[in-house]
């Protein structure tokens, strides 16, 4: 009997959540169809303008072409990261060692390219710009360089005109090759810009000592010196200039190679050897007595021979080390392979018109719903009198006007 008593629970009791809840989704459904007009007519109204607004705006082509630059054969920090296998990632980021790719990109979105492509398209015009700085700035916005991990370098350029598009792209490869032809960018151009220099000193140096001599013989102050003389002079001469040549072999393969580099190692074994081979040389002969290199004029006379033998032995052996790294910088000029030139786009890249007019009417609705229930909580703050106060109160205080 009491468990008859007992009052049995009643539903509103018992399922009071999913009554609050579904009163709440009543409410806001309530809330949507008071302003239906609105969450129809604004998304409509905006998808219309949209599509209007996308039908103006131009085709958009993009040339795209895909360029292999040259890679650091020669580079002693790529080598000792190759060998570290899975940790040359760690050691790399560590040493600060980055991307190679980073060094041409870079050059490809250098001034002096954007300014030769200016000049050779007549963008300035095109772009109806006054300065050259906004043209920069306009072909920049047009370009997009990246690289990928594979180490190809995309060049992508947007212009109204599909074949504008593709000759940009094309002449980016073009400005990029011209670049490096005069920029030491790779371990051969270093080497050669390195050579270069010291072959136009030995090449002053030789002008200067034939000078000196010419002089001398206008002068007649030159003595003839024995043929056992000569020999040892012209002998003592070419191993100096071998050594000074030697030595700066050794300086420019130091700056890529490693201590334990076999040609390294073998060419400071043969500057030890010529460096013997002087001294026998020199032991031997040592000071030529005055009076058997025929007085103060013979001396003089060996002196120049000496100083001529010399230059001429470095310019000698510079000029073919020069060719040879010529030759070598060449090879790596070649290897910027263009793996896709770009062509004429048959099919526009943008405007995406109907991402555009979706995604419009997309933000318009959502505006709406918001609109929606920001007039509803307005409405029922004004009719409850507290509420309609501090409304009252906070126009007030972002009203402008003094009061």
């Amino acid at each position: 009997m009491a468990d008859d008593l007992t009052p049995s629970p009643q539903p509103n009791e018992s399922f009071g959540m999913e009554d609050d809840d579904e009163i709440s989704l009543l409410d806001l459904a309530v809330v949507l169809a008071r302003h239906k007009r609105l969450l129809i007519g604004l998304p409509l109204l905006v998808g219309i303008v949209a599509i209007i607004f996308s039908l103006r705006l131009p085709n958009i082509y993009t040339g795209t072409t895909n360029i292999l630059p040259p890679q650091q054969s020669h580079s002693a920090a790529s080598a000792m990261l190759a060998q570290l296998g899975s940790a040359a990632g760690l050691v790399g980021g560590i040493a600060g060692i980055k991307n190679p790719d980073d060094l041409y990109i870079g050059m490809l979105k250098s001034r002096t390219v954007a300014d030769k492509l200016i000049a050779r398209f007549d963008l300035n015009k095109y772009y109806e710009q006054k300065y050259q700085s906004g043209t920069r700035a306009a072909l920049a916005g047009a370009t997009h360089i990246s690289s990928g991990k594979d180490g190809i370098i995309t060049i992508a350029v947007d212009d109204k005109d599909p074949k504008r598009a593709a000759d940009i792209a094309n002449a980016y490869v073009d400005e990029l090759y011209k670049l490096t032809q005069v920029l030491a960018v790779t371990d051969a151009s270093q080497q050669r810009l390195f050579y270069q220099h010291q072959f136009e000193q030995a090449k002053l140096n030789l002008t200067r000592a034939e000078e000196a001599a010419r002089q001398a013989l206008d002068k007649g102050g030159v003595a003839l010196v024995d043929a056992q003389g000569k020999a040892m002079v012209e002998a003592s001469a070419t191993l100096r200039g071998e050594i000074a040549v030697k030595d700066v072999q050794i300086g420019a393969m130091s700056a890529y190679a490693a201590p334990g580099n076999p040609d390294l190692k073998r060419a400071q074994q043969e500057l030890v050897a010529l460096k013997n081979e002087l001294a026998k040389i020199e032991g031997s002969g040592s000071e030529m007595d005055p009076k058997a290199a025929g007085g103060t004029a013979g001396l003089a006379s060996v002196s120049l021979l000496r100083n001529l033998k010399f230059s001429e032995t470095v310019y000698d052996l510079l000029a073919k080390q020069y060719e040879i790294a010529k030759i070598d910088e060449a090879k790596d000029a070649s290897l910027i392979q263009v793996m896709d030139k770009a062509i004429p786009p048959d099919r526009k890249s943008k405007p995406k018109r109907a991402l555009i007019v979706l995604l419009s009417v997309m933000a318009s609705f959502f505006i709406a719903i918001l609109w929606a229930f920001i007039s509803e909580g307005l409405s029922k703050a004004r009719q409850d009198p507290e509420q309609a106060g501090k409304l009252e109160e906070l126009a007030t205080a972002l009203s402008w006007r003094r009061r």
